[in-house]
């Protein structure tokens, strides 16, 4: 296969030092004048369109790369495989030891959820940490060097894929707890918090997970930050049994993150009746806020600090 350069009857641009052929004038060096050649240089038109890359370009970029690689089934796979068993396991237990009574049967998938969240962090935090370990990052922002935009395509891309997942996940359960147990019927707020609430706070905390991943740009240490705001409030307020530290134990166990997932599950989560805690959807807005202000410092970092 010959280029256009070596077809016969195509000018030939003459070696360095050779003589000028017989009746081709000299060639002199330097700038010619006059109008292009049509068709560009050569007379070659490249066949690919030239168009300015926008957000959806990012969109699919990192969607290539986040369901190629082997982190993302693993972690969603065992993401499922928890929440599924462990929903199923306490559902089964619970109706070997008897009735449920008026009780919303869907509180039992709380703990596969709780343990869901170890595996939705750990991906939050490799979707961009681990391109700072293989150095993928400096091709990323090469091939876009908007970072504004690369994090925007990440944080979508991984929402919205963590959301899916979880909503299907916890619907299907919830639908085989209910036809496990013989309890009452959940009505639609109750399908609605613990489906739809549940998969948007756990989307949330792994896009704060991401966030975290990016300022700390090293996946075991932003993994181990992570583990700690999920574990470290609730663990804190178990061991103060000092009565002046009551107040501080009281927000820390309000406000941890087990207990608001437990508020999607309609639990009373205060340990002081008197007290009120977050309600309805209010640890969704909660959550947002935190994350809100974790991605503006990413994006800060991201684009201020060298790769």
């Amino acid at each position: 296969m010959t280029t256009p350069y070596q077809q016969p009857g195509y000018p030939q641009a003459p070696r360095p030092g050779a003589p000028p052929q017989q009746g081709t004038p000299p060639q002199h060096p330097g700038p010619q004048h006059g109008p292009a050649p049509v068709g560009g240089l050569f007379g070659y038109t490249s066949p690919i369109p030239a168009r300015r890359a926008h957000l959806g370009d990012a969109v699919t970029s990192e969607w290539t790369k986040i369901r190629s690689v082997r982190s993302t089934m693993w972690t969603l796979g065992v993401m499922i495989a928890l929440m599924a068993g462990t929903g199923l396991l306490v559902a089964a237990a619970v109706a070997a030891t008897g009735d449920v009574g008026n009780q919303n049967v869907l509180i039992l998938g709380f703990f596969g959820v709780l343990l869901g969240t170890m595996c939705v962090i750990t991906l939050g935090v490799l979707v961009i940490a681990s391109e700072y370990g293989t150095g993928l990052i400096r091709t990323t922002l090469t091939a876009c060097p908007s970072r504004a935009r690369v994090l925007a395509a990440k944080s979508l891309v991984f929402f919205l894929l963590v959301f899916v997942v979880s909503t299907v996940t916890t619907l299907v359960v919830g639908a085989l707890q209910v036809a496990v147990l013989d309890g009452r019927s959940p009505t639609g707020d109750e399908w609605l918090s613990s489906t739809v609430g549940v998969s948007l706070y756990l989307a949330l905390l792994g896009l704060l997970s991401l966030a975290v991943g990016a300022l700390i740009r090293h996946s075991a240490g932003a993994i181990t930050v992570m583990i700690g705001v999920v574990l470290l409030p609730l663990v804190m307020a178990i061991f103060m049994f000092s009565e002046s530290l009551a107040s501080l134990r009281e927000a820390l166990f309000t406000y941890s993150i087990p207990a608001q997932l437990a508020v999607f599950y309609g639990s009373d989560v205060s340990l002081d009746t008197a007290a009120s805690g977050p309600q309805g959807w209010e640890p969704l807005w909660i959550i947002l806020g935190v994350t809100a202000v974790a991605m503006a410092g990413a994006f800060f970092s991201l684009d201020r600090r060298d790769v």
